[in-house]
């Protein structure tokens, strides 16, 4: 039995992991369970699979969620502390991390220096805290277990083959529900047409960044730190239909591809049960009906998160903090109709022009430069 603690249990892939854990009751028990607010699911997901811990990050949803389960006999903290405090707990197997935004930093951290398996669903803790997170994980001997369908595809791919033959990585996007757009239509773009996902069914942060292509500029950040490969050596393509999930190219020209249905549930139960491939209510694919697969170069001209990315990525230091912290509020401004979707990509690029780089930046240092970020953003935009 692999004792489980799952972070972000309230959001998109969290309930996804619980839905994995709960078809495998003699594999899989969910020990801890972490999540900001929403109290209301946390105590179903209390009630259904019995966890001795749970953890909200926010204080008052704790103390309302104290009440929901008062018959029950599990211990509930609240506040940050107690997240961080949580993923250094000794008596779990795994920790799946899959808190939004830059919160996952510090329980991924602590979770690492308690020598505990990581799974990882969070970009921003590579994206802005990549070298810092690599390094520890080298120093207590660990191996991150990628989640993102992308970068799950790249690490089967690239499996026992030495870095030395692999020419380059070639990362699959789907495009998300604006491919084939342009600016005069983004322009003008609504919410509800950016939450309106052709494939994957995601929160709504993840889902902008889809529109955006941010999210692409964020997981070429991520696979530069989880497969040491420069960010010039990763070539994003897009597969409208999501079923390559990614690919790695070697020196002598082959090519090993990742393909599966566009299904969560595929990428977290290998992370969970990894090494081993587990049955799933997932229809495989049926390759005689879907008769070709086709590739398109990403349009990096229009959708130029995926462009911005790039340059965070090739600069590095504390610049993809910037460019993710940018990102972060310039969504949650558009999410409430404060500005245009094409502002993203102002936001983000004014951000980052105006920093100055921090070449090897410790946490704190990170963490100041999200705040500086969104005091720029606050004094311009708001």
């Amino acid at each position: 039995m692999k004792r489980i603690a799952v972070f972000g249990s309230t959001g998109s892939i969290g309930t996804q992991t619980l839905d994995v854990i709960s078809r495998e009751p003699d594999r899989f028990s969910a020990e801890i369970l972490v999540a900001g607010k929403n109290d209301a699911l946390m105590e179903r997901q209390i009630r259904q699979f019995h966890p001795r811990k749970a953890v909200m990050g926010d204080p008052e949803a704790a103390v309302s969620l104290k009440v929901r389960v008062a018959d029950l006999d599990v211990e509930i903290g609240s506040g940050m502390d107690a997240v961080a405090e949580a993923a250094s707990d000794q008596d779990i197997d795994l920790v799946l991390m899959a808190l939004v935004g830059m919160i996952g930093i510090r329980p991924t951290v602590a979770a690492l220096t308690a020598g505990h398996k990581l799974a990882l669903a969070n970009k921003e803790t590579l994206v802005c805290a990549g070298h810092l997170i690599m390094n520890l994980s080298r120093d207590k001997g660990i191996s991150i277990l990628p989640v993102d369908s992308e970068h799950s595809a790249i690490f089967q791919c690239i499996g026992e083959h030495p870095a030395s033959s692999i020419e380059q990585i070639l990362l699959t996007a789907s495009g998300g529900p604006f491919f084939g757009k342009d600016t005069t239509f983004l322009k003008t773009a609504r919410l509800e047409q950016a939450l309106n996902h052709p494939n994957w069914s995601m929160g709504q942060k993840v889902t902008i960044d889809s529109a955006s292509m941010v999210n692409k500029g964020l997981e070429v950040i991520e696979a530069k730190w989880l497969f040491d490969t420069p960010v010039e050596r990763i070539k994003v393509l897009v597969q409208r239909e999501s079923y390559v999930h990614s690919m790695v190219q070697f020196v002598d020209g082959s090519v090993l591809a990742q393909i599966a249905p566009p299904d969560m549930r595929v990428p977290i139960s290998y992370a969970l049960g990894y090494p081993e491939h587990f049955k799933l209510p997932v229809n495989p694919l049926d390759f005689a009906k879907i008769g070709g697969i086709q590739f398109f170069e990403p349009d990096l001209d229009t959708f130029r998160g995926l462009a911005l990315g790039y340059e965070a990525g090739r600069v590095g230091g504390s610049l993809p903090a910037v460019f993710n912290a940018a990102n972060e509020k310039a969504v949650q401004m558009y999410a409430v109709g404060k500005i245009g979707f094409l502002t993203i990509y102002e936001i983000i690029e004014d951000c980052m022009t105006h920093h100055h780089v921090i070449e090897s930046p410790s946490l704190q240092q990170i963490f100041d430069c999200e705040q500086e970020t969104y005091e720029r953003i606050e004094s311009r935009w708001e």
